[in-house]
């Protein structure tokens, strides 16, 4: 019987350590749930609702329920249209570029040169510099006087408005995220390569593979994980590209809204047009939009991005 007795006090005991346990790190997450709670989860599910409502917050009490309104409305709006063609562009123009020249950046401050410090710094400082301002820099470097025309001038090349060009002016801002974010690919790509087992190279060496074998043969599959990882990364920031085109348009999208992109045109409804719904309604056809994009790099990458 004492010794029933003391088994059942140990159990009593165990079940109240795990109890105690289990409140305690309940209460070390719960800032976190809160946070996340309030400040995403939340508006969230507030702003899919008002996605189906004809809702501005300027008179939040006047609002009405329109259904799917707000959602069929955007295949007929001539500005959405032509927000999504510049954002796809953006995309398709910066995205493979920047990775490109990360990798290249990267296999270049993994060699053996001389003052690989430096230029890894160099590379990098772009990334930590605020867009506002890198923004401001390539208007001025851009101006019809300059720089850059200065430059093309001397070979006889009379240089366009750029900001100001139709033509030009998303391809400005293309140039300008890709200088601006590269050094941030590059060191995730960098951390990828110091990743790879030095003996797969040796190995390679002795069956006399040369330098674009093992590129091929070793380097770029040992980063696929890397390579998805930077993809998926690089897409989304590019379909969420906003404080670039703002700056360089002064929040209007021109010129004849050629750096219109999806989230200056739910900004420019939802926080001046006041139009939350329809902004909303925006808003969650990018996250699908980006969604299934993701998925697809996922899909082609498949199991070997483990």
């Amino acid at each position: 019987m004492r010794k029933e007795g003391v088994k059942v006090e140990a159990r009593i005991s165990l079940k109240r350590k795990y109890i105690y346990e289990a409140l305690t790190g309940y209460i070390f997450v719960l800032p976190f749930i809160a946070s996340i709670s309030i400040f995403l989860i939340g508006p969230l599910i507030y702003a899919f609702i008002i996605s189906f409502k004809e809702f501005s917050f300027l008179n939040p009490a006047a609002s009405k329920w329109v259904g799917l309104a707000n959602y069929i409305n955007l295949f007929s709006d001539p500005t959405f249209k032509k927000a999504l063609l510049n954002t796809t562009l953006y995309s398709l123009g910066v995205v493979p570029t920047q990775l490109i020249i990360a990798l290249i950046l990267a296999l270049i401050v993994n060699s053996d040169i001389k003052g690989k410090t430096f230029f890894r710094v160099a590379y990098y400082i772009p990334t930590i510099t605020s867009m506002v301002a890198v923004s401001v820099i390539f208007l001025y470097l851009f101006k019809t006087d300059g720089l850059v025309n200065m430059i093309l001038a001397k070979f006889g090349i009379q240089g366009p408005t750029w900001f100001n060009d139709v033509r030009f002016a998303l391809p400005s801002i293309m140039m300008m995220a890709v200088w601006s974010s590269v050094g941030n690919y590059m060191v995730i790509f960098l951390a990828g390569l110091q990743d790879i087992p030095a003996e797969l190279y040796e190995a390679a060496e002795v069956d006399g593979a040369n330098k674009l074998q093992k590129f091929f043969n070793i380097t770029l599959p040992m980063l696929r994980p890397v390579v998805f990882f930077n993809l998926v990364i690089s897409l989304i920031g590019t379909f969420q590209v906003f404080d670039q085109a703002y700056v360089v348009s002064r929040g209007t999208g021109g010129p004849l809204d050629a750096t219109m992109t999806m989230v200056l045109y739910i900004y420019r409804t939802g926080f001046r047009d006041f139009n939350m719904g329809y902004a909303s309604a925006m808003a969650f056809v990018l996250f699908v939009i980006i969604l299934i994009l993701t998925l697809i790099q996922r899909m082609f990458f498949k199991e070997e991005t483990y």
